[in-house]
């Protein structure tokens, strides 16, 4: 019987089809560092977004699977660019005016408009770190700031100016004549204001490892390139970080996809071998535009998490990672259901199955058990006709549709409950539109009314939903469609909605011939 192992060997999901070419990499001779070193980059310009967490838990898919397929150790760096100049002021935090007065100088130099750590750059990593500890990820922290002033990087640096011209080469070839003229790739942090200065370098001295350049006074000035006095320009930061530290992948945003040479002919040049990598499509806002720290567009990971669980948002993140995904508050139903969807269909799958289902990914190949017995989509609807304020009002229509179900043996359904009512109140109650019955609805709705009074077949959600069908057949319903598009508009104020025979099922005979008899007076229209 086919293991585990070697189903990964073939699986064609994503996470596999990348690990194989780590492993690959790997084919002839462990590396001497003994370990797969996997790295994610995070520039806390501004407070993390979903695109920020995507990639770490990616990355972390990735990890897993390799670790399925290989022996070979593996480590995970989470790395901030946080010595890097603040070049604007984000959109959606406090305090502008002073950030403004900060512009250019390093992340962690900038004081935190929040009040509450040593610096803005502080402040967003531990805002990261947070975030990425919730989710359980296993990772390293390295700070940009750290690794310069540490000396850490020093022999890098080193190397950057042995080898100057070789990376001017590969640098100046990607820009515009009228950037050659003054780019140099190291970056001087100015010992009398502490910006990041984008100057012309006039020496880069590979014999004291010095780079002069005139400073902000119009003199002159000379400094050692190791220590944290001069960073190198975030290009060749990304290639030269792959060689310092010897990553083996890292993946990234599509819009890096056309710096990849860049980055590789940089490392290479430092004497490093470039990483696998993999790009991905960007995650789009609400209008269609590029999430931005800056500008604090596009859905925030504790927006997410007001509304839904973690594994939801792993989910998301696992589906077609080269697709271009729209991250707005109405993804969120779905990717709920369609995780549990894919939790139930888990243990009955064979290893061939179970390699390729996102949540042996979302939980490292070993997925709980799913005990959301209702729909989120369907309490959705059940807050939107139940009037509870809270979850224990819920639950009262919830045990009558799963007896056995509590908040104490179901506490991923007691959270959704919650998680429901929440989302229904801020976006779903604002946009109901109810309308009335047609005529021909009307008489179909009547029907409907007649024989939910006349049912003896018990709470079956699959003979009621016949049932329901069979009205909108006999009354001439084409496409019948139409006729499921009249119950959510006219009973429950939305274009789309569930089965409509497991919501009787859950909300009750007795209340949905009430409801229907609400509609066909006006007062839900009212």
């Amino acid at each position: 019987m086919t293991n585990l192992r070697d189903a990964a060997m073939t699986s064609k999901a994503w996470p596999f089809e990348e690990a194989r070419r780590i492993k690959d990499r790997y084919a002839k001779k462990d590396p001497e560092k003994g370990h797969v070193l996997f790295e994610t980059g995070y520039g806390p310009s501004g407070l993390p977004h979903i695109g920020t967490f995507g990639e770490v838990a990616r990355t972390t898919m990735i990890r897993r699977a390799f670790e399925l397929i290989s022996d070979i150790p593996t480590r995970l760096i989470c790395f901030s660019d946080d010595l890097d100049g603040m070049r604007k002021v984000p959109d959606n935090v406090p305090n502008g005016a002073m950030l403004h007065e900060n512009l250019q100088q390093p992340l962690t130099s900038v004081p935190d408009p929040f009040g509450e750590y040593p610096s803005f750059g502080d402040h967003n990593n531990a805002v990261l770190r947070r975030f990425l500890d919730t989710f359980g990820f296993e990772y390293e922290f390295f700070s940009a700031t750290s690794f310069y002033k540490s000396g850490r990087f020093d022999e890098t640096l080193c190397r950057a100016a042995d080898r100057y011209d070789d990376i001017m080469a590969i640098m100046l070839a990607s820009l515009r004549e009228e950037r050659q003229q003054s780019y140099s790739c190291f970056l001087p942090i100015s010992p009398l204001s502490g910006r990041i200065l984008y100057v012309p370098i006039k020496e880069v001295n590979n014999k004291d490892y010095t780079i002069t350049f005139e400073g902000e006074d119009g003199h002159d000035c000379t400094l050692p390139i190791t220590g944290g006095n001069v960073k190198l320009q975030w290009k060749p930061d990304f290639g030269a970080r792959w060689a310092a530290l010897d990553v083996d992948f890292e993946m990234y945003g599509k819009d890096h996809s056309t710096n990849t040479p860049i980055y590789d002919g940089i490392c290479k040049v430092l004497g490093g071998r470039a990483p696998e990598h993999m790009t991905y499509e960007l995650f789009l806002d609400e209008a269609g535009q590029k999430i931005s720290k800056s500008k604090g567009n596009g859905l925030t990971i504790d927006e997410w998490l007001t509304y839904a669980a973690t594994e939801s948002l792993s989910y998301f993140m696992y589906q077609k990672p080269k697709t271009a995904k729209r991250m707005h508050f109405d993804v969120i139903p779905k990717a709920v259901d369609e995780y549990h969807q894919q939790l139930r269909a888990y243990a009955g799958q064979d290893p061939a199955g179970q390699v390729n289902n996102p949540v042996w990914h979302i939980h490292s190949g070993k997925p709980p058990m799913s005990k959301m017995v209702v729909p989120f989509s369907m309490l959705l609807n059940l807050a939107s006709v139940a009037g509870a304020k809270d979850k224990s009002g819920l639950w009262g229509f919830i045990r009558r549709y799963a007896p056995d179900a509590s908040p104490e043996t179901h506490p991923d359904l007691d959270a959704a409950a919650g998680f429901a009512l929440r989302y229904f109140e801020d976006f779903v109650a604002p946009t109901r539109q109810f309308r009335a019955a047609s005529g021909t609805e009307a008489v179909a709705l009547r029907d409907l009314q007649d024989r939910l009074r006349g049912w003896r077949e018990g709470m079956d959600a699959d003979a009621l939903q016949t049932m329901v069908f069979a009205v909108g057949t006999e009354h001439g319903f084409d496409p019948l469609r139409a006729w499921f598009g009249a119950l959510y508009e006219v009973l429950l104020g939305a274009t789309q909605g569930p089965r409509f025979g497991g919501f009787i099922a859950l909300y009750g005979i007795a209340e949905t011939i009430d409801l229907i008899t609400r509609a066909l007076q006006g007062d839900l229209v009212k």
